[in-house]
């Protein structure tokens, strides 16, 4: 299926938020989602279902100042 990630169009096997993030290469890693704007907590990502089209949007923590 293809969703929208950061503003760039991918393509994705799974079906649901983890397993996406696991594919995109962000497993074990502290970052945000968020789904079509939606805030997706980490322990809603295994059963959160994505579709054709939906955006994600997946933020990590920055240091500095």
């Amino acid at each position: 299926m293809r969703i929208l990630v950061n503003g760039v169009w991918r393509e994705t096997a799974a079906a649901e938020l983890a397993a996406t993030l696991e594919e995109l290469g962000y497993a074990g890693r502290i970052v945000a989602t968020a789904v079509n704007g939606e805030f997706v907590a980490a322990e809603a990502r295994p059963r959160t279902a994505l579709a054709e089209g939906d955006r994600l949007e997946v933020l990590a923590p920055m240091q500095g100042g």
